[in-house]
């Protein structure tokens, strides 16, 4: 314990004004006495116990005592004792108390002023209580509604255009239907047409809602819906047979064909199949497609795809895709605070689809990496950062890798190649690595990343603290730059927690000499409070939306 300094050097009063220390009646409580004249404290048998001092010990100091406040608490303790040394009047305050052993405790303490002849503060009379027991269930009972506040209540992800189940969270519950008695996935795409009664083919949006609505209508409850695509409705007929599935699809088939397009891919599966849930949705996807080649309203797969065909269909369609410009690339900016200029662009890659033109590739994407497809995928966009640099030579680019072309021993020579040919400044180029999870070659990926930076490009971890992305990837890889999830952006102001963890990232980055972006920021109060984070860079609705790449601006082929 410690007293204000300004007290400490006041000329102690004569001896026989100071008041004698009032004990306890009862000598084994915890109390101490300190007066300020000749700077003197004098504590009980039962205090020193209780922070594993000997009782017997001599030369006792309000030093030696002050020692035993947990120092995060010291600012408290010494608050309480100058307002009760200012105010003249007890106060109340509860701190943690550490032990000789190195352990600690909760502590009521009771501060009392003594008061002197003329009605001076002379000095404090404390009385301390153990009151660990108590503070042990409040800081349970902050701690669980903390937890009951924080944690998501439910993994079930409402596609928020339609209400159904996301993609991944659909794939879930097709996993789990494989370990039951078998059944059907029933994979619908719609399209409005120009003959469709009451919707335009610009109000896709619409009709998607509308279709949402409409399956729901036609199938019973225990069958589950999701939206695994732009335009795509998925069912899930888990426990039925084969027949009864093709019954309802075709039941929900032309109920569906009255307000829209359809075209429906209708997979078997059995129990423990080879195939998991993604295998049967490209499978599903793959046969509304025939669907549609061959103008019939449903494709039936009653068979399971062997593994090599379904890969070999799926490397069709994107080649298909890269040499029909299935592809095309978009670019949002990114803002350095401390100079409050765009100094960079992400390159972002879109879909081309034939009712909503430009999409999110996520679902190709994520198809691509479990069939080993998306080498190709990520050397056409590697190749048009290339060619985009070269024309714009201040131009500073950050370009997505997938975690399992990082780790091909292919691509490292590609970019040599590209450089080369383009002739392009490398450090315009940051390559950011996503899904790495997926990295399957940890030694190939790590070779590639020492060759981009020895080039002189830059290396980026996206979607850093969520996901598959670990603090162990900032030690195996010559990172520059982390991107913080936008999970923990859109929120940051209103929720102390997400504040809590990008001020934590953010020093975890900084103690590596690594430079941070935070995504999905979109407004200023959110961009303010990542200046005073410590936030290298930004990025979102707020700073600028995703564009085209301008044409002419990239020498096409």
């Amino acid at each position: 314990m410690t007293v204000p300094e300004e007290r400490e050097r006041w000329t102690p009063a004569p001896p026989h004004s100071l008041p004698e220390p009032r004990q306890p009646v009862d000598d084994r409580a915890a109390w101490f006495t300190y007066t300020a004249a000749g700077d003197h404290i004098v504590w009980s048998a039962a205090l020193s116990t209780m922070i594993g001092r000997n009782p017997e010990e001599k030369g006792k100091t309000r030093q030696i005592l002050s020692r035993h406040v947990h120092r995060d608490d010291h600012a408290r303790a010494l608050g309480a004792i100058t307002e009760a040394w200012t105010a003249q009047r007890t106060v109340h305050t509860t701190i943690r108390l550490m032990r000789a052993d190195g352990g600690w405790f909760d502590a009521d303490c009771s501060l009392e002023p003594m008061a002197g002849a003329v009605g001076a503060v002379l000095g404090i009379r404390g009385t301390v209580r153990d009151v660990s027991v108590r503070e042990r269930a409040r800081r349970e009972s902050v701690r669980l509604t903390r937890r009951g506040e924080t944690v998501q209540a439910s993994l079930i992800e409402p596609d928020p255009a339609t209400g159904l189940l996301t993609r991944a969270r659909f794939a879930d519950e097709i996993d789990r239907a494989l370990r039951g008695a078998g059944g059907a996935l029933l994979v619908v795409r719609v399209q409005a047409g120009e003959d469709t009664a009451g919707v335009r083919p610009d109000r896709n949006a619409d009709l998607l809602h509308l279709s949402a609505r409409l399956v729901e209508e036609n199938v019973r409850p225990e069958h589950l819906l999701g939206r695994v695509g732009p335009n795509e409705i998925a069912v899930l007929f888990a426990n039925v047979s084969w027949r009864t599935a093709r019954e309802q699809a075709r039941s929900l088939i032309a109920a569906l064909g009255a307000v829209a397009g359809t075209w429906s891919g209708l997979v078997r599966f059995e129990r423990d199949a080879e195939a998991g849930s993604h295998g049967l949705l490209i499978d599903a996807e793959q046969a509304w497609r025939q669907s549609r080649e061959a103008g019939r309203p449903m494709t039936l797969v009653a068979h399971p795809v062997q593994v090599r065909d379904r890969q070999g269909s799926y490397r069709s369609r994107v080649a298909d895709a890269l040499g029909t410009e299935g592809f095309t690339l978009y670019s949002q900016p990114i803002l350095e605070l401390q100079t409050n200029r765009v100094t960079r662009h992400e390159l972002l890659l879109r879909v081309i689809d034939e009712t909503d033109g430009p999409q999110s590739p996520i679902q190709l994407l994520d198809t691509a990496e479990r069939l080993d497809a998306v080498f190709d995928i990520d050397l056409w966009v590697v190749d048009r950062a290339m060619r985009l640099a070269a024309e714009q030579p201040g131009l500073s680019l950050q370009v997505n890798l997938s975690g399992r072309s990082v780790g091909d021993p292919r691509l490292t020579a590609e970019v040599e190649k590209l450089l080369e040919r383009y002739e392009v400044d490398p450090a315009q180029l940051t390559f950011e690595i996503t899904e790495t999870a997926l990295i399957g070659n940890l030694s190939e990926a790590r070779r590639f990343a020492d060759r981009v930076r020895d080039l002189g490009c830059g290396l980026a971890l996206d979607d850093f603290g969520s996901g598959y992305a670990s603090f162990r990837y900032l030690r195996l890889f010559p990172i520059d730059l982390v991107k913080i999830d936008g999970e923990y952006v859109v929120d940051l102001v209103d929720n102390p927690q997400d504040q809590v963890l990008v001020r934590a990232l953010v020093q975890v980055c900084q103690a590596y000499g690594i430079h941070t972006v935070a995504e999905f920021v979109q407004d200023e109060a959110t961009l303010r409070m990542l200046r005073e984070l410590g936030v290298d860079y930004v990025q979102g609705y707020l700073i600028g939306r995703p564009e085209p790449v301008v044409p002419g601006r990239l020498r096409w082929s």
